[in-house]
C-alpha cells in the first residue's frame, strides 16, 4: 500500500534527519523538509499531506503546473527548483511559492513582472554555481562574483523577496566541501537583507553533509518516494 510506504519513508528521512542535527549540535526545528515530487502523480502529493508534509518541490513547470493544480484546495508550500527558463516564468508564477534557482539578472526582472501581474508575492533564493571556473556549467546557478549584485537586484524587485541561496553539489566533489564554499554567498545574500537565511542545499544522498554545513532547506526525493519513474506528462 503506497501510504504505508511512503509512512516508513517519510518516518526514516525524518530519522536521519534528527541525527544529522544532533551530530551537528543543531535543533531538527531549523530544518524544512522539501519532497521532491517530480514524476510522482499529485496523489503522492496528498498522502504526504495526510503525513503531515507540507513543503513540496517540482522542477519542470510541465509537470509540476497540472500537479499543483490539482492539489490547490491543500495549504501547501510549492518549491519550484530547477533551471527556469524566463518563457515559463508567467505559468511557474502562478503557484510556486518559492523559486530556489534564480541565476541572472534577467530572470530577475522577468520574475519581478510576473509577480505584479498575478499579484502575487514571490521569495527567490540564489542558485549558486559550487563547481568553480574549471567546473560543471550544467549543475546550473551563478557565479559567486555575481550573488552580490542579484541580491540587490531582488532587493529592489516589488513583487519580489529576496530568501537567501540555493546550491546543488558539484559531480564528483565531496559534498562536505562543496557545501561549505556556500557560506560566503549566504553571508553575502544576508549582507543586503538580514533576513534571507535560507539556505537550501542536500539531496537523498547528501543530506547529512548539508545539515553539518549549516543548511535549512533539504530537497528529497529519491529517499521518500523511491526511483524515479518516466517525467509525468
Amino acid at each position: 500500500m503506497r501510504r504505508a510506504e511512503l509512512a516508513e519513508r517519510l518516518h526514516q528521512v525524518r530519522e536521519r534527519i534528527a541525527a544529522a542535527c544532533a551530530a551537528a549540535g543543531r535543533d531538527v526545528a531549523e530544518i524544512t523538509l522539501i519532497a521532491i515530487t517530480k514524476t510522482r502523480p499529485a496523489s503522492d502529493v496528498r498522502l504526504l499531506y495526510e503525513l503531515g508534509q507540507r513543503d513540496y518541490g517540482e522542477n519542470r513547470d510541465q509537470e509540476a503546473a497540472p500537479k499543483a493544480a490539482r492539489c490547490a484546495d491543500l495549504p501547501i508550500t510549492w518549491h519550484f527548483v530547477g533551471q527556469l527558463q524566463t518563457n515559463k516564468v508567467a505559468s511557474v508564477a502562478r503557484y510556486a511559492d518559492i523559486i530556489h534557482s534564480v541565476d541572472r539578472l534577467r530572470l530577475v526582472r522577468a520574475l519581478g513582472n510576473a509577480a505584479r501581474r498575478q499579484e502575487r508575492v514571490l521569495t527567490c533564493l540564489i542558485q549558486v554555481n559550487l563547481s568553480g571556473p574549471d567546473g560543471d556549467p550544467g549543475r546550473g546557478g551563478a557565479p559567486a562574483d555575481q550573488v552580490g549584485p542579484l541580491a540587490a537586484a531582488i532587493a529592489s524587485e516589488a513583487g519580489l523577496v529576496l530568501g537567501g541561496v540555493m546550491a546543488v553539489a558539484p559531480l564528483g566533489v565531496p559534498a562536505t566541501g562543496a557545501f561549505t564554499r556556500l557560506a560566503p554567498a549566504a553571508a553575502a545574500v544576508r549582507a543586503v537583507r538580514p533576513a534571507a537565511t535560507i539556505i537550501s542545499a542536500g539531496m537523498s544522498g547528501d543530506l547529512e553533509e548539508a545539515v553539518a554545513a549549516d543548511a535549512t532547506h533539504l530537497r528529497i526525493g529519491t529517499a521518500l518516494l523511491g526511483d524515479r519513474r518516466p517525467p509525468l506528462m
